[in-house]
Parts: C-alpha cells; structure tokens; sequence
C-alpha cells in the first residue's frame, strides 16, 4: 500500500534532485533544443556489430551485480522461510562467488499512454524498496534487484522520466504530487497545460514552436514527434528550464545513480519505418535506446549506434568531417516522444468530436500533408547506421541507404510489451515480469496479444535466433482468465530444448481492476491528482495481487519463479511450495479457442486468431532482397508445440524512398501548435 508523506522522504527527494542537477554540464552543448558541435577523436567510429552487447555495457553489469546480488538475497530471504541463508538454494545462487549463478531479472512495461504510465508506476512502486509499505504488502526490494527496465510509449514515459530525474521514487513522486514542479502532473490536459489560462498555454506552446523551429533553422529534419516531445517533456521535467529543453538520454550515464548501479538499466524501444512505407508488422525492425546506445539486434540492421553522437553525419559509423561529432540530438522529451502515435491519432479523431466545421477541415487538410509528408514519425536524420555493412546479406538495404531514419511508436508492431531488448541471448536474463497495458479488447483490457505476437517473431525471418516461450491464443489467455491475473509463461525449460535456446522465463502481470477501473482511453490526457493516485494504488494490487489479500503466498511464488532458471541449471531441488506455486501459475498447456462475444473481441489482428491477413499487409515493403509477394493464413487456434506458424508478412519489394518531404516547415510548426489552440477553445482538457 502506498502511504502518505513523512520527513524522511522529502529529504531523499531534495537530494535525489540536487544530484539531478549536479549532472547538467552533459546535457545539450547549446543548452537548447538545438545539437550542436563537439569535438571527438579522428579515429572514432560511432557503430558497431551487434554481436554482443557493448563493453560499457558489460562493465556497468560488474557493478551492477555486486547490487543486485546483495538486494536479492534479501528479497529471497524474506519471500519465503524455505530460502534461508542456509537453504541449499542460496548457497548456491550467492555464497560460491560465481555471479554466473545469480538470477538476472528485467522488467518491461507495456504501451498505453498515460493509461500505461501511472499503472505501470503502481507496479514498480511494489517492486521498490522505497515505498512505504512495500516490505509488508508489496514486493519491496524486487526492483532494486532488477537489472534492466524497458519501456515502449507510455511505458518508455515512466522508465525515462524515473532515470531521467537520477532514478526518483514513484513514492517520492506521489508525496510531491501537489506542488507547483510536481512530476506528472496531468491536471490540464498536454494540448491545454494553463488549464482556463489560455496565455499560459498560448506560452507554452509558443516556446514548444520556438524550440522546434530553432532545431528546424539548424537545418535539421523535424516532425510531429519534436513537438509531441517538447509538450511532454514539461510533464516529466517540470523543475528543468522549459521541461529540461537541453537534457539528453545519455546524461543518464553522467547520474552518481547510474553510475553507481545502484537502480536497473533503462531501454526504450521504438520500431523502424521503412523508408516509403506506411505498414508495420512483425518483421519490422525494432530499436532500442540504452545510455550508451541505440540500434538494433533484428538482422535487418544488426548494428548499434553510440546515443550520445546522433545526428552525426556518417558513413559507416565514421564521421565525414574528422574530429568533429554532433551532441545534443539525443534530447530527452525527442526519444520519449518518439512514440508519437498517441498525439497523431488523437488529432486525427477530430471527426469524431463537436468542433465547428471549419476547423475540423483546416485539421483534417493539415494532417493529410503530415501523412503524405511521413511527419507522423520521428525524423533521426542524418541516418547514424548510413552505409553500414553488418546486416544479414537477404535483407534490404533501404535502412542503410537512406539519408534518414524513420522510427515509430515501439507498439505499431502488436508487440506492446518491451520484451526483445530482454530475450537477447547476450543479455542472459532469467526472468521477465511482462507489465501489460495495453488496451486489445474492446473495454480496453489486454488480451495477451503482444506476448502472442512475440511467441510469433520467432517464427519469421526477421526473428531468426530469438526464443521466446510458448503462449496460448488470445482467445484461450481470455477464456481462460489469464488476462486478469498473474501468469507464468515457459516454466519448465525442458520443454523448450525445441527453440534456439532456452528463454527467459515470463511472469504476466495484465492490467486488471482492483480498486480502481484502470483501463483508460489512451486518449485520455488529463487525470486529476485523486485518479493519478488511484492509478498507481490499481498498479500496486496488479503486482501483489491484492495486497496478497488474493493469494498470501504470492511472494513465495515470485520468488520461486525468478531462481527457477539456474535452479534447473544448476540441479538445485527446490522446496515443495515452490511446486505449488508453479502448479498454480504456470500455464500448463491447456487451450480454450471458443470465439469471443463481440464486447470482448480483439481489435487487433493477431495471427492466430484470424484466418487471413488484412490487404493492407502486403503494401509492407519485403525485408527480403529479391523477394515476391505473398500472403499467409494461420489457423484460429494453436498449440504450444505443435503448430505451424505462418509468415507474418505479404511481401512487395519497393524501392526504397529518399527522406524528401519528411521536413516540418516553419509555417507548419506554427500552424500545429495553432490548431492546438484551437482545439482548446472548443474543446478544454481532453
């Protein structure tokens, strides 16, 4: 349970943010919205092969471990009185000195908007030793244990806005909540942030213009995304000048708690756009941002980028001008605003609202040249992967062509839920606590759809390499209940000996009502201080179930499931509750394909469940060199083993577009920001 506000906690805040401040001198060079020139050695290369992960990575997971190891052992210990210090199981794990058998634990947090943000916040709250009554009623300590937390759109807003502010506490967030630079604070709505004060948003969105503008006249590429970035970023940065206008997503590497390891390694995860096309599937490429990079695993690129020196102009990594990078592109509000759907859907639902007629025609033309114009993606250009030669030779070569890259929200390919970046086989994580928000049905609940869509990437060309474990269809994770409480998935690793190699093991927490009726519009862009707050309480019942008032032994069960991987490995024989809770949460196999009524049917177009892919699939442009068109069918349900997992793509090779009519005039920066105001007069906070 989430309590009130005491002295100790206000002092940790203060700290927390003058150690923030103390790591300004790595943001933007101009200290502005602008990227600017820096020096860099001759001999730099800014890219390389994504066939493991990064030395800085590696050297930070040296510290990172001695952490974690200390925080889980304590977490264990506390989870059940069979793992004592004595057990054979922490012998094991913690007293051999070999940290080759410490658990390795992440956390992914789905998209879903603000939905998503302040539920998945509840979540980590319980997971967080920081919390106020997260030892007695919660999983307190779990997050400090944790060694990688990912994000996709609303999920990528908590992740970014927790180590963007040196790693805050939700609790510290909470117990700021009334003042005047409190984090999140969503009483206006993003398009009218002065509320009734109509020059205090004029402002606002003046300076957003402005920002985004300067960017513009430096010559670089702008769309929607820097807007939708900037308005955003004053949410998540209310105490930095202008929503910290020159904070960057590497000065996370500058933070003393980064530094120190002391909390997970961040990662938001954003999908690729290939370049003249609209459609996102499953073989899309998917791109992570980490504090030392961003790139891709998919073998469609297979190359990382150093975060820190994007908007380089390279070839192959190399800069063209020796001795010279480019800093200050990766801003904070522009990554976390890579997600731009959710702004963009949100305009193009005007013809659904009360506005006069006028402007919802002067929108409507508006947002047709943004289409016609790719400006509802985010604009990374110059491309950092330009001329790179490390993806698979079948693969097209539109990516590494193009002048600029093109990314969209990390939820466009149906797999919500941030798990790629943690199924690497590089990355050797034992256990995943998949956060679902997404809203799949009709009602807004999840479905299981995203884990359904990432079972099913394994099976298709671009997913060659990962494992992931098996799932059911959505029908059965309906029928049978699994969307609305915790389920574990790949339990039992001789069962997978099948797939390429043994996955993580995933503990689905879905989004679910406990006190307070969670599943909000994505739409919705204003939550007053009480619904925040019941938001967050919700996401904390979704990790403990209840409070454990539903199951006072699910702790035990955590802990169960997070040793179950090296328990196995390691020939470990685990106490008998440890059996017990796997009978009660593992899925076991069972299907229940019964079609949904109609109020609880799956807006989306799983592969499973439907018996052809939408027409529109096959506008995708082929990964493929050389490849022709097809399409693919699948049948309505599907067994864990034995099913034929049909392609995910119609292919229809295309000739890769040039990056020409993706750049934002100045007249169309100010004309957005004018129809917001618009809109604002008819409509007040959405």
């Amino acid at each position: 349970m989430i309590r009130p506000l005491c002295s100790k906690i206000i002092i940790s805040y203060i700290f927390a943010i003058s150690q923030f401040l103390l790591a300004a001198n790595a943001w933007s060079p101009a200290d502005s919205y602008v990227p600017g020139t820096v020096s860099c050695p001759d001999d730099i290369n800014l890219v390389r092969e994504a066939t493991s992960i990064s030395q800085n990575e590696s050297a930070w997971l040296e510290k990172r471990n001695k952490v974690t190891s200390v925080a889980l052992k304590d977490f264990l210990t506390r989870a059940t009185a069979n793992f004592s210090d004595s057990s054979e199981v922490l012998s094991k794990l913690f007293n051999d000195g070999n940290s080759e058998n410490l658990p390795k634990i992440a956390v992914a947090v789905s998209g879903g908007g603000y939905r998503s943000m302040l539920t998945g916040a509840g979540v980590l709250a319980a997971m967080d030793n920081r919390t106020e009554g997260a030892y007695e009623h919660g999983l307190g300590g779990l997050l400090q244990s944790t060694t990688y937390l990912s994000g996709a759109s609303g999920g990528n807003w908590l992740v970014g806005t927790l180590a963007l502010n040196n790693w805050t506490s939700v609790q510290d967030i909470l117990n700021n909540m009334q003042n005047d630079d409190s984090i999140w604070d969503l009483s206006d709505s993003i398009v009218t942030p002065g509320g009734i004060n109509i020059f205090k948003t004029a402002k606002r969105w003046d300076h957003i213009s402005n920002a985004v503008e300067s960017k513009q006249n430096a010559d670089y590429n702008t769309s929607l995304a820097d807007i939708w970035g900037r308005a955003l970023a004053y949410n998540f940065f209310p105490s930095l000048n202008r929503g910290g206008i020159g904070l960057t997503w590497s000065s996370i590497r500058d933070f003393p708690v980064f530094q120190n390891a002391e909390m997970p390694f961040p990662i938001s995860v954003a999908d690729g756009r290939y370049p003249g096309t609209k459609v996102i599937n499953l073989n899309a490429t998917v791109f992570e941002f980490n504090p030392f990079e961003m790139g891709s695993w998919d073998p469609s690129l297979n190359s990382f980028a150093n975060v820190k020196y994007l908007g380089t102009n390279v070839s192959n990594g190399v800069p063209l001008e020796r001795g010279k990078c480019t800093a200050g592109f990766d801003n904070a509000g522009f990554i976390m605003g890579t997600s731009s759907t959710l702004f963009n859907q949100f305009l193009l639902r005007i013809n659904s609202t009360h506005l006069p007629s006028f402007i919802t025609r002067l929108a409507r033309h508006f947002l047709k040249d943004l289409s016609q114009d790719f400006n509802d993606i985010a604009v990374y250009s110059p491309n950092p992967f330009k001329d790179t030669k490390f993806l698979d030779s079948d693969y097209t070569t539109s990516i590494v062509d193009s002048d600029s890259l093109f990314l969209v929200d990390g939820g466009e390919d149906d797999e919500n839920v941030p798990v790629l970046p943690l199924i690497q086989k590089e990355r050797d994580v034992d256990i995943i606590f998949a956060v679902d928000n997404s809203a799949d049905m009709r009602l807004a609940w999840p479905d299981g759809s995203s884990l359904v869509h990432t079972y099913e990437r394994q099976f298709v060309k671009q997913g060659q390499g990962m494992s992931f474990p098996y799932v059911p269809d959505t029908n059965t994770f309906v029928n049978l209940g699994l969307n609305k409480k915790p389920t574990f998935f790949g339990c039992d690793a001789n069962n997978l000996t099948d797939l390429q190699y043994i996955p993580p093991l995933v503990v689905y927490l879905p989004n679910a009502e406990y006190s307070f009726n969670s599943n909000q519009s994505a739409f919705k862009l204003s939550y007053s201080e009480s619904q925040r707050r019941s938001m967050i309480q919700n996401g904390f019942e979704i990790a403990t179930r209840n409070n454990f008032t539903d199951d006072p032994e699910f702790m035990g069960c955590v802990g169960c499931a997070i040793i179950r991987r090296k328990q196995q490995a390691l020939n470990i024989t685990l106490p008998p509750e440890c059996e017990t809770c796997f009978k009660n949460y593992c899925w076991n196999g069972t299907l229940d394909t019964t079609p949904l009524p109609d109020v609880e049917k799956d807006v989306h177009h799983s592969f499973i469940n439907v018996n052809s892919f939408n027409s529109s699939i096959g506008q995708e442009e082929s990964l493929y060199a050389g490849s022709s068109a097809s399409q693919s069918s699948s049948s309505s349900s599907s067994s864990s083993s034995s099913s034929e997992i049909p392609s995910a793509t119609a292919t229809l090779e295309k000739k890769a577009a040039t990056n020409s009519g993706s750049h934002l005039s100045g007249i169309s920066v100010k004309f957005s920001a004018m129809i917001m105001l618009t809109l604002l007069m008819f409509t007040g906070a959405v």
